[in-house]
């Protein structure tokens, strides 16, 4: 067992060599036999990151390669499930369960934290179509659940960059799903499983069928059909899970205004939305609830103000609910011993469903400008005319003048998402020997289609005429516990459902050659050159009614058009028998703008068990048309420190609460069309190491910089702009009311070319493999990524270090960038069977938005929440076992979670109800699945 503080020691060491300056190009990979290349009988491959054909499988870069065998000993369901466990991924990747995000139904990884958009995403080695709705209105991606689980050979994950080679969105690095080529027979899959509650059951069944053999018989086709299903789960189905899904943190020492808490009355004028209605009487300001509260809400204690207190798992779910298909077909001709042809046909299709709470009748919401309404804005809570108002003489207006009004419509019903993708792809190439040159050229198109349907929203025009024009047809509108006087009809012309219908387009042709050139002293001076068009469309319109800020839901859209030509050249040199380096350039031209990014390796193997490694990069990243495009704007939200109200970002002045110390807002975000390229400097330096015959180990350290990013304005910093759009229950200072005083309710924080992002950091990867005789063989292996430092420069004087914070959660999930997340894999092989166990570690993070902040959250008496400022770490045990029953029949079994751990209390993050979304195996719990695949001949 390797002691932590010898492995941080190695990593403080590693970080300080590469940041000292180092070797800015020492490059790969590791133990291959010097000058391979020359045995004609040797295959050559081609490894993600390189078109050169090599003889062994490593290369100037840090590879992580993933097998078939792994992938089933895993446990894991998804391709997406799988990745989001590695110890590469960080903020910003897309779980299943982030149902209330821009691209509920998708899922993604982001390697290094950097963001699923600099994380370029291939299957078999070429784009797919990015997912029809950016992340956050912003980000482009590629949404893995599309890739089907079964017919993957392996994944190999390129921890450097790429853009010489693949171009755009490979900042942080490249993920390349390799399926099957060459399956023959038939197999059939099936599973099951369920949670330790008994709930959320997921079934999924797939059928391979291979005919034909390339060598035998010159042609190979292969057909996988998958179908699966996953029940809708709760978070009130975790009601027993300590603090697992509850809005209500009292128990826990929290204030009553936690973010999932609505309903209660602040007092100073102002009240949150609840089931029983709350209206402001016109002699004192403060706001007074409706009666019948107790029949709407079970939340207890009650507000101590009189408010209808009420918490969002009473309605919202914890899992979506999804129905999936997923196809694909591969087919490959020989037609002669230099000639191959081959296409590709994939389809997918995920129907996804998530639960959210019912509408609120006073939301702030944003739109484009127009003539009309110059500011794009309309607030309807306390907007000068816009303000929602119950009439002087509806029935439950005891004041007998117009009164404003606070409304959560249960009576409306919970909203439920539905997001329905079709993705697409085809592919057809050749691939062969022309003379000294191995060549592969093909056309791929790929589109993505995605229908939304929210349902249960508001047409607020009508629900303003209901409640306030006595003269409108569907006045009154009953609240709360009156609702149910109310006619058909109001509902009718008041709820509907928001929809609209997004795609995107992708078509590739790309040709790219290789050959070995001269001899050089260790080998083959090896050579590959290509070339690119593709071209790429997205239509991604706003839910109708959502453009004149009639319907409580802002506006997002985004609409761009690119095309993109590139040529790219590569050569590797075996200096002697034990010096490579390597070199690639690849030059590509947008309409509006150019970009060379040239990459440099060496590796240097002085013996045969031991070899040092390292790359320089540069990469590059286009603005994609959610930024860029005229017509393009979104609003996300995320929480913040009002910085009027809570200026020191702990302490809410006098009349404020300690809800303004951490407050969700939304954030209005416009496409700039002058936004520069990002660009990044990569490097790595590392060693691999055969330290005994059955000990191996690997250990690289990296940084990478990404020059011009471009971000929306931070939340904090756009909160403290005058052009926020604030309640009028301003605050009195000095006995003075203090104009623009009042509660933060929405920023303006438009894209910009921020300064930089630097991240610092190890990965260490140990393998032992352990002989057992009679009683078979084992493995362990140990991967463990260490931040050193995730630096965001806003400006020359304005930067924040993530690295063990809770941040980023301006462009992220708020999940966090703990220092080290760690992956133990222990594996034993006896005759028929296998197990397997996994240990999955996460760090604990400090409980502020970046380093030297205040804390993020505060318990009622004031003090820091949780105690000491900080979330713990996070441990899950997964097991699973296989037994081959016969040469035909497999039967399997997992356990995830197996020790059945909770999540760490989390009252920051905004993806789960007080746990965070990439802890969620320890907010469902226990998960047992059972299966068997048994194939036909």
């Amino acid at each position: 067992m390797i002691r932590m503080e010898t492995v941080e020691t190695v990593i403080s060491r590693s970080v300080r060599l590469l940041c000292a300056g180092g070797v800015a190009a020492l490059a790969t990979a590791a133990l291959a036999q010097p000058a391979l290349a020359q045995d004609g009988n040797m295959q050559r491959v081609e490894i993600t990151g390189s078109s050169i054909k090599r003889a062994s499988a490593e290369t100037a870069s840090p590879i992580q390669v993933i097998g078939r065998d792994e992938l089933l000993k895993s446990g894991k369901s998804s391709v997406a499930d799988f990745l989001q466990t590695l110890t590469a991924d960080g903020a910003g990747s897309l779980p299943t369960g982030f149902g209330n995000g821009f691209a509920a139904g998708s899922t993604a990884i982001s390697l290094r934290g950097l963001g699923a958009t600099s994380t370029l995403v291939l299957l078999n080695g070429r784009r797919m179509a990015p997912f029809a709705r950016a992340d956050d209105g912003q980000k482009s991606f590629t949404d893995l659940s599309s890739v089907p689980m079964q017919i993957v050979e392996r994944i190999e994950i390129l921890k450097d960059g790429a853009s010489s080679t693949y171009g755009a969105d490979a900042i942080a690095g490249v993920v390349n799903i390799i399926l099957r080529k060459d399956f023959e027979g038939s197999m059939l899959k099936a599973d099951s499983g369920v949670s330790g509650d008994g709930d959320a059951r997921q079934h999924k069944a797939s059928l391979s069928v291979g005919k034909g053999n390339l060598e035998r018989d010159n042609y190979n086709l292969v057909v996988n059909a998958e179908y699966s299903k996953s029940d809708m789960l709760f978070n009130k189905d975790r009601a027993g899970r300590d603090w697992i899904g509850k809005g209500d943190l009292r128990a826990y020492g929290y204030p009553i205004g936690t973010q999932f808490a609505s309903g209660y009355i602040n007092g100073n004028n102002d009240a949150t939305a609840g089931p029983a209605g709350s209206i402001r009487n016109p002699a004192t300001l403060d706001y007074v609830s409706l009666p019948g509260c107790a029949g709407l809400s079970a939340s207890a204690p009650p507000d101590p103000k009189g408010g209808c207190l009420w918490h969002h798992d009473q309605f919202r779910a914890m899992q979506p609910k999804i129905e999936s298909v997923n196809l694909y077909g591969r087919g490959t001709w020989q037609l002669h011993p230099d000639t191959q042809l081959y296409t590709e046909l994939g389809y997918s299709k995920r129907d996804t469903s998530f639960q959210m709470i019912p509408p609120t009748i006073t939301p702030t919401v944003a739109f484009p400008s127009s003539a009309a309404n110059p500011a794009g804005v309309i607030n309807y809570a306390s907007g000068a005319g816009t303000a929602m108002l119950l009439a002087a003489n509806h029935p439950q207006n005891p004041y007998g003048v117009p009164v404003r009004v606070r409304y959560t419509a249960f009576d409306v019903g919970a909203s439920t998402r539905s997001a329905n993708n079709e993705f697409s792809r085809f592919v057809a190439g050749a691939k062969g020997k022309l003379g000294d040159w191995d060549y592969d050229a093909a056309y791929v198109h790929s589109e993505s289609k995605l229908h939304l349907d929210y349902s249960n929203m508001l047409n607020l025009n009508v629900v303003r005429d209901a409640l306030g024009n006595p003269a409108s047809q569907y006045f009154p509108y009953y609240l709360g516990a009156q609702a149910g006087r109310n006619p058909a009809s109001l509902y009718a012309a008041m709820a509907r459902s928001l929809r609209s219908d997004s795609t995107t387009k992708l078509d590739i042709v790309d040709a790219k050659a290789s050959r070995e050139l001269f001899a050089l002293p260790g080998g083959m001076l090896g050579l590959a050159v290509g070339a690119e068009h593709r071209r790429e469309k997205l239509d991604n319109p706003s839910l109708d009614g959502t453009r004149d800020g009639s319907v409580n839901s802002n506006y997002v859209a985004a609409k761009g058009d690119s095309k993109v030509s590139a040529l790219f050249i590569e050569v590797a040199a075996p200096l002697v028998n034990t010096l490579e380096l390597s070199a690639a350039l690849r030059y590509d031209k947008y309409q509006n703008f150019s970009s060379s990014t040239p990459k440099l390796g060496a590796k240097w193997t002085p013996l045969k068990t031991f070899a040092l490694r390292g790359t320089y990069a540069e990469g590059f990243r286009a603005p994609g048309p959610a930024e860029s495009g005229a017509e393009s704007q979104s609003t996300g939200a995320a929480p913040t420190v009002d910085p009027v109200r809570c200026p020191n970002g702990k302490t809410p002045l006098p009349g404020a609460t300690s809800t303004d110390c951490n407050i969700t807002i939304n954030a209005v975000k416009l496409g700039n069309p002058n936004l520069r390229p990002e660009t990044s400097k990569g490097y790595t330096l590392g060693l691999v190491w055969d330290v005994l015959k059955d000990t191996s180990l690997s250990l690289d350290a990296w940084k990478i910089k990404r020059i011009d990013e471009i971000n929306p304005l931070p939340y904090n910093e756009a909160a403290a702009l005058p052009s926020a759009i604030r309640a009028d229950n301003n605050l009195s200072i000095g006995g003075v009311v203090a104009p623009n005083t009042g509660t933060l309710l929405l920023a303006r924080a438009p894209y910009r070319n921020s300064s930089f992002t630097e991240i610092k950091g190890v990965d260490l990867d140990l393998k032992q493999r352990l002989r057992l005789g009679e009683y078979g063989r084992a493995s362990v292996g140990l991967t463990w990524t260490h931040i050193a430092s995730w630096l965001r420069a806003e400006s020359a004087t304005v930067r924040y270090q993530f690295a063990g914070t809770h941040g980023n959660c301006d462009t992220s999930n708020c999940a966090g960038t703990p220092k080290n997340k760690i992956n133990l894999v222990a594996s034993w092989d006896r005759a028929d069977w296998n197990v397997t166990g996994t240990l999955n570690y996460r760090s604990d993070l400090k409980n502020t938005k970046y380093q030297g902040a205040k804390c993020a959250t505060v318990l009622a008496d004031g003090g820091d929440a949780p105690p000491g400022c900080a979330l713990a770490s996070f441990t899950t045990l997964d097991l699973s076992t296989r037994w081959n029953y016969s040469k035909a029949l497999q039967l399997f079994a997992s356990v995830s979670n197996a020790t059945d751990k909770v999540a760490p209390l989390d009252a920051l993050t905004y993806g789960g109800l007080s746990y965070n979304p990439m802890d969620a195996s320890g907010a469902i719990g226990r998960y047992f699945k059972l299966g068997a695949s048994y194939r036909f001949n």
